[in-house]
């Protein structure tokens, strides 16, 4: 695709938003940026289609904010995001590239925060509002003529919005919008229920399309790993065992999840971090640099944290969740094998995401390589070997240095020097496991090691179908058949007033959950909607806290209050 001579500079942007993008190092647009902004500067209806990391946010915030007037306090651009953190982000990229525009303020609208703070920066006259559906439907709730100022909609990511049941608080926000405005509409893909909300809600709108070629590369060894959900934490410790890596980085979905894994890491002696959408920039920098110099050694991140992550060292990628789409797992493991080096990619893959495992390898043109979880011995191998490498520097001159206070010690302890020797490693080791029996004890193996593709590793799959298959036989099962089913250890039954007869469906709230609750999908058990309540499985581990989180979220317009379910 050919570039506009001038780069940014032809682009004819507003000269104070050309000078922060000056600001930020870059020179040259990219294929989605050339070919969108004018048709947005243009204030044209436009259908965007490119998928992630092709720099599609600076693609609309651009010309949009190079048309906002700064004079007038009052909301003029919405942008829809499907995740807070993705809100997060273009949030955070508006602000970045109005730094050189006084006057104009970006406010972040999403669930899990106070609603108080958020309404109030609205009617202050934030020009820019970047919000999540749910969240923005309880504000219209509240205010009905909150938006009734905006005059340019993006919807950022829309296939995604609807694969997490946003079709009808899209509705509600279409009704709360003017209806003379400018509307955006950017999508990896373009399924027919975005070609519908295309057809209903955008006046002739020019088609815009990137076509992207993936290929990875072949410097990067790829494999994977069956295994399931809730032995995640524990399967990537045990391959950080044998895997010999210099830096590495791992991708997982949620903000929470990074926290979590991080710290699991720095428990077992690793030096590790987290970086997700929430991370100031300036800290964003400090662990950037510290996975340069070596001060870090694993970084845990979300893939929106994650852009513009280029460090040299970075010999291993590990995508602990799986990936949405096939281009975000090539975006992920490109992050090693660079410059003629080699590097190796791993993929944690559960029961049900095989179809997704299918799907990149069909997109990438690669076979992903399955192994199994190390066993004990191997681990053991491993321990002994990094001890070995550890010691061996040290032995040259101890003898010359330190063999006085040996013969010293031996005499005043009185045992031999192969007794103290095993004492001091025993200190060393810090109680480490470095016998086989020790290692078999110590670290609990993933059923069929590993989740083999046998009849064992089908049942997680077929249990976690079943949420969407009670609620296609909800209306006609007979009321003695629809007595709660057992609960899956770790969980907890929850339940919602909100059921069958409110127009719910279990798509809509695991779309609300998984939003505004930061879980993966993994961690929600079985949805069992019923005429006139609902019942979903949540982690017990920290429940209360969720359901916090959760009190504010609306489902199809109405309050979801989830609460534990006392089946006595």
């Amino acid at each position: 695709m050919t570039q506009v001579i001038g780069g940014f500079a032809a682009l004819e942007l507003h000269p104070n938003i050309l000078a922060a993008v000056i600001a930020t190092g870059y020179e040259e647009p990219s294929a989605i940026q050339t070919l969108s902004i004018p048709v947005i500067l243009a204030g044209q209806d436009m259908i965007g289609q490119a998928q992630t990391g092709t720099g599609k946010t600076a693609a609309f915030a651009l010309p949009i904010l190079s048309r906002i007037d700064p004079a007038k306090r009052q909301p003029q651009a919405l942008i829809l995001a499907p995740t807070r953190e993705l809100a997060l982000q273009v949030a955070s990229a508006f602000e970045t590239y109005a730094k050189q525009m006084p006057g104009v303020s970006v406010i972040a609208v999403y669930g899990g925060a106070p609603m108080g703070p958020q309404l109030k920066a609205i009617r202050n006259g934030a020009q820019i509002i970047v919000a999540t559906p749910g969240r923005l439907v309880d504000h219209l709730r509240r205010d009905e003529k909150v938006l009734s100022t905006v005059c340019h909609l993006v919807l950022d990511e829309a296939d995604e919005m609807l694969k997490l049941g946003f079709m009808d608080d899209l509705e509600v926000i279409f009704k709360g919008l003017p209806a003379e405005r400018q509307t955006v509409l950017f999508s990896a893909t373009l399924p027919h229920s975005i070609r519908s909300i295309a057809e209903k809600h955008l006046r002739d709108p020019k088609h815009v399309k990137v076509e992207t070629k993936t290929q990875t590369v072949t410097a990067i060894e790829q494999a994977h790993l069956l295994v399931h959900a809730d032995q995640k934490v524990s399967a990537v410790l045990r391959l950080l065992e044998v895997e010999e890596f210099d830096a590495l980085i791992a991708f997982v979905r949620t903000k929470q999840a990074t926290l979590d894994l991080a710290a699991a890491l720095e428990a077992k002696g690793y030096k590790a971090a987290a970086l997700n959408g929430d991370i100031a920039q300036n800290q964003r920098e400090r662990v950037i640099e510290s996975l340069k110099d070596g001060r870090l050694d694993i970084v845990v991140a979300t893939d929106v944290a994650a852009r513009g992550l280029d460090v040299p060292r970075i010999t291993h990628v590990m995508n602990v969740d799986m990936p949405y789409d096939p281009e975000s797992y090539v975006h992920r493991i490109g992050r090693t094998g660079r410059a003629g080096r080699t590097g190796r990619a791993l993929l944690l893959v559960t029961p049900r995401e095989r179809r997704m495992l299918q799907v990149i390898e069909r997109v990438t043109g690669q076979k992903v390589a399955e192994v199994r979880l190390p066993d004990a011995a191997a681990v053991l191998t491993a321990r002994i070997k990094k001890l070995t490498s550890g010691l061996s520097p040290l032995v040259g001159d101890a003898e010359a240095t330190h063999g006085e206070l040996l013969d010293r010690l031996t005499a005043d302890i009185g045992c031999t020097p192969r007794a103290l020797a095993a004492a001091l490693l025993r200190k060393a080791t810090n109680g480490q496991a470095l016998t086989l029996a020790e290692v078999e004890r110590e670290q609990p193996l993933v059923p069929n090691n590993g989740a083999s593709r046998g009849e064992r590793s089908e049942r997680p799959e077929r249990s976690g179908e079943r949420s969407e298959r009670s609620e296609r036989s909800e209306r006609g099962e007979p009321r003695e058949r629809r007595a709660p089913m057992p609960l899956a250890d770790g969980r907890a039954r929850c339940r919602t007033a909100l059921g069958l007869r409110d127009g719910i469906a279990a798509k809509n709230l695991l779309g609300a959950i998984l939003n505004e609750g930061g879980l993966v999908r993994e961690a929600i058990g079985r949805i069992q909607v019923r005429e006139s309540f609902s019942l979903v499985e949540l982690p017990e581990d920290g429940l209360e806290r969720l359901l916090t989180k959760l009190k504010d979220t609306r489902v199809a317009g109405k309050q979801l209050k989830l609460r534990r379910y006392r089946e006595d």
